[in-house]
């Protein structure tokens, strides 16, 4: 791609699945020689710069009075933890008693950070800004060099006629609700989304897309396998890339497992409800009870609340895990749906069961579901039965692992990083000529 080094502004959204994703690409970027800065939130202070990038970091909102450190993406485990309950509602109950209350919450911390954005830009001086998250940050588009979004959560995100609402777990079969669903998204959201758009352009930024609280840009990477793809039914202009997968190579150590759990006498089960919905320490209970006394070894990502729950025997577990190592070691993922979740299991080749929360993992246990390779269940209303039933058809289907792991190597011969690395690359070598 060049020899010229050139430096790369990454803003991801606070939460581990975009900064992961920006990780990988960064380190790529990083091998290529090139300069790699982090615009993060402040709470990821350290945890960049121990893997060799640069942090010229952002608060999204006034500092407490009394300083106290906080876990990587700390606001959003509170945050979940606290609003839980409203998980139990329906996707379109849920716009706006969760969904809505996320944009707002994103919406102040947009408009808070601006002056410090644009204080780092003129400290950073990048040669390309590449922003993963789900709203406009004015300063990015403003800055005068070119602009790469990363699109890392469910890819309904770019709306179609023809594609389900975001947000909806509404499946392709079920168009007759798509209607009723985006009229309610309209009722809730329009006042907010009108008052933001109004914002970002006093802010000397484009207008934002009719209902969406992002701006294209100059190239568009999105992280989702081919398999489960949108493409067919909502094609994508040139200036969009798929990536089909985006899995990070900076996680070097594995798990120190059990030798039990590695002896092969029994099928592994990875169970993650992610760093969020693992601070739902009821379901977590629920899903651990129900899988205490099946044959298999469950490796369990506990969690920001890891000390508030007990695993069963045929469990082992701590509180951060090293995903990308563990995933190629098991037969079976239980997964909230989390964008990063659902395409790193895809990554290598296994199965899902999924109970999403809130947010796009419905959509991504949608389709994982209806084009199967997977089996959605609601998280709170299903039987202990349901849950092992689930389990052991998805172990004991071979059909489907085989399918399932062919398409885990085609998504690892893409290189999804490498791919991604290339494109930002040709952006910012685009700028020179």
């Amino acid at each position: 791609m060049g020899d010229e080094r050139r430096t790369f502004l990454f803003m991801p959204e606070s939460a581990y699945g975009p900064t992961n994703n920006c990780i990988g690409i960064g380190n790529a970027l990083l091998q290529r020689g090139h300069r790699v800065v982090f615009a993060a939130e402040r709470s990821w202070e350290g945890k960049l710069a121990a893997l060799g990038f640069e942090e010229d970091l952002v608060d999204l909102a006034p500092a407490p009075e009394e300083e106290v450190e906080q876990d990587a993406g700390q606001f959003w485990k509170d945050y979940i933890r606290e609003v839980s309950p409203e998980f139990r509602k329906t996707t379109a109950e849920q716009l706006e008693t969760v969904t809505l209350p996320i944009w707002q919450a994103l919406v102040d911390g947009a408009k808070y950070c601006e002056p410090q954005l644009k204080a780092i830009i003129d400290r950073v001086r990048p040669d390309v800004i590449i922003e993963d998250n789900v709203l406009a940050f004015p300063a990015l588009v403003t800055a005068g060099v070119p602009f790469v979004r990363i699109v890392s959560c469910n890819p309904l995100e770019v709306p179609g006629e023809h594609i389900a609402p975001v947000f909806s777990g509404l499946g392709k079969d079920e168009r007759d609700a798509w209607p009723a669903f985006r009229a309610e998204y309209e009722r809730t959201h329009r006042k907010l989304w009108t008052e933001f758009d109004a914002w970002v352009q006093e802010q000397g930024a484009p207008a934002l897309p009719d209902l969406e609280f992002i701006h294209r840009g100059d190239e568009n990477l999105y992280v989702y396998p081919e398999v489960l793809d949108y493409h067919v039914e909502r094609p994508l202009d040139e200036a969009w890339h798929r990536l089909d997968s985006s899995v990070r190579e900076t996680e070097q150590a594995p798990a120190d497992l059990p030798v039990s759990f590695t002896d092969g006498t029994r099928p592994l089960v990875y169970f993650s409800l992610g760093s969020l919905g693992s601070a739902d320490v009821e379901l977590m209970q629920r899903v651990i009870a129900a899988l205490a006394d099946q044959p298999v070894n469950v490796i369990v990502s506990k969690g920001p609340l890891h000390d508030e729950f007990e695993l069963a025997g045929n469990m082992w577990g701590a509180e951060f895990l090293p995903q990308t190592t563990i995933l190629p070691l098991v037969d079976l993922v239980i997964t909230h749906g989390g964008n990063n979740t659902t395409t790193e299991a895809l990554h290598f080749g296994k199965p899902m069961v999924l109970l999403p929360l809130f947010w796009d993992q419905y959509d991504n246990a949608q389709r994982v579901h209806e084009q199967g390779y997977g089996v959605r269940l609601d998280p709170y209303r299903f039987t202990p039965d349901e849950l092992a039933g689930a389990v052991g058809s998805l172990l004991a289907d071979a059909e489907l692992r085989e399918r399932v792991a062919a398409a885990g190597a085609d998504i690892r011969s893409r290189d999804g990083v490498s791919a991604a690395a290339d494109v930002i690359e040709r952006v910012g070598a685009r700028e020179r000529v």
